[in-house]
């Protein structure tokens, strides 16, 4: 595939417009599956997809916008239309360097969001769905991300989903008299777990499938009343708590309302994405259940704190954005110019060797004269190909595709060794000049070929 070539198209269903039952709909059992289903798709050259507990977002590389709007349009079905955000070549670029750096997070700077873009990274990478464009993009999106964090006060007092679920449940009663507990024992439920423990309260219990990892989290907090409970003890767990945090990964419900029907006065915050409260348990008396959307106005204040920070953010997104539009142009001009040269180096290789061959059968050649005569061979190449050279970098400097795209099909690396039919000496066979117009080439271009090519293909036909 070309270093350099093809369209980004991508679309996303997000908290910013679209609720989390459509979130929901959107994602997939993980990102693998995601991939799998557009590297199937004919026309993908490459594919990126980022999935969080509020966003479900996906990146493809086609040979043009429409076939990448094609490909994506029912992408999401189960999904409606207006919670479905369509987005570009540029669009889609720029709003993954905002994503990285936490521009587009629920919490305005939270740190976690980096972390997952470096895993959505990785498992593309693993599975072989990035390619030179998305590479790029999500390199550049990362390298953001971490300079937004470093240079700009972004994150200051940061706050991610599990945190800010602990400060809305911390509004709601008194932790340090509480006994709280944390269902699940994964990214988010380590950030709650951790959080409550600083907030003092009375009992920390964490419940898991898997009763080793819920140990392995008691004790990396600080509390002293810090208990692990498998699925299994639940229930107790439950009885016991003033308040609670679900943050699993699991598909269906974990808790519904006979779950919580003996619990007594009960705060939840379900932060896990699906979700593993029923919002059935709502009803249920003495239990308030707050979910993603709660965590808006607890998250207020801290977003007020950034906005200052996000300004110098965006600044420095403007320059990266376009740092990377101009690495494509140049990567895209550099393509074409190495194959030209590489073509141009390798007539020149056999016309030399052809002349020595002649020369030598007059007499030998000192190696002096030798050099003489490949200095001005290379001399000659690196004249001839000076002016397209410029142009070409002209060209992508002014989005000037149609000529880079005519210079790639015109210089391609496999130039003069394709076919069977062309002279030694001759610059293009003809089959494989037709071959790049789908078998006619269009009169315009027949014009400016070479006299020879131009006889190769009056032959052929």
């Amino acid at each position: 595939m070309s270093a350099a070539t093809g369209v980004v198209s991508g679309i996303r269903i997000s908290h910013d417009r679209a609720s989390l039952d459509d979130v929901e709909a959107a994602c997939h059992a993980d990102a693998e599956t995601v991939l799998g289903r557009l590297a199937d798709v004919p026309g993908v050259r490459e594919a990126f997809a980022l999935q969080t507990c509020n966003r479900f977002e996906t990146y493809v590389v086609t040979d043009g916008a429409a076939t990448g709007r094609a490909v994506l349009a029912d992408f999401a079905p189960d999904v409606g239309g207006h919670s479905v955000v369509e987005m570009g070549h540029e669009e889609s670029l720029r709003h993954l360097l905002r994503v990285a750096a936490g521009l587009e997070s629920l919490v305005l700077g939270e740190d976690q969001i980096l972390g997952q873009v470096r895993d959505a990274y990785e498992s593309a990478r693993e599975v072989g769905a990035l390619g030179p464009m998305l590479d790029d993009a999500v390199t550049k999106a990362i390298h953001v991300g971490e300079r937004a964090r470093t240079e700009t006060a972004i994150n200051d007092g940061a706050v991610s989903v599990g945190s800010a679920a602990v400060n809305l449940l911390d509004e709601r009663t008194a932790l340090t008299e509480a006994t709280a507990l944390v269902v699940g024992a994964g990214e988010m439920g380590t950030i709650a777990a951790h959080a409550l423990a600083d907030a003092d309260v009375e009992t920390l219990y964490v419940a898991n499938r898997s009763l080793d990892s819920a140990t392995e989290l008691t004790e990396t907090v600080a509390h002293d009343e810090a208990l692990a409970v498998g699925l299994d003890g639940l229930s107790s767990a439950l009885d016991a708590a003033d308040v609670v945090v679900t943050a699993t990964g699991s598909e269906g419900h974990v808790l519904d309302a006979e779950d919580l029907r003996d619990a007594g006065e009960s705060v939840v915050v379900d932060i896990a994405q699906p979700r593993d409260v029923s919002p059935a348990a709502d009803a249920v008396d003495g239990v308030t259940l707050h979910g993603m959307a709660a965590l808006e106005s607890v998250t207020d204040a801290t977003e007020r704190r950034r906005r200052a920070a996000a300004e110098s953010v965006e600044a420095m997104i403007d320059r990266e954005f376009e740092h990377l539009l101009e690495s494509y142009k140049r990567k895209r001009a550099d393509e074409v110019i190495s194959a030209m040269y590489e073509s141009a180096e390798r007539v020149k290789e056999r016309e030399l060797s052809e002349a020595f061959s002649k020369l030598d059968a007059r007499g030998d050649l000192s190696e002096d004269q030798r050099e003489v005569v490949a200095a001005m061979a290379d001399a000659l190449v690196s004249q001839l190909l000076a002016p397209p050279t410029e142009s070409l970098r002209d060209a992508a400097a002014d989005d000037d595709w149609g000529t880079i795209n005519t210079a790639l099909q015109l210089f391609d690396p496999d130039f003069g060794e394709r076919g069977d039919s062309a002279d030694e000496g001759s610059a293009r066979p003809p089959e494989f000049v037709r071959e790049q117009f789908g078998g006619e080439i269009p009169d315009e271009m027949a014009d400016q070929m070479p006299d020879d090519v131009q006889a190769m293909i009056a032959d052929d036909d």
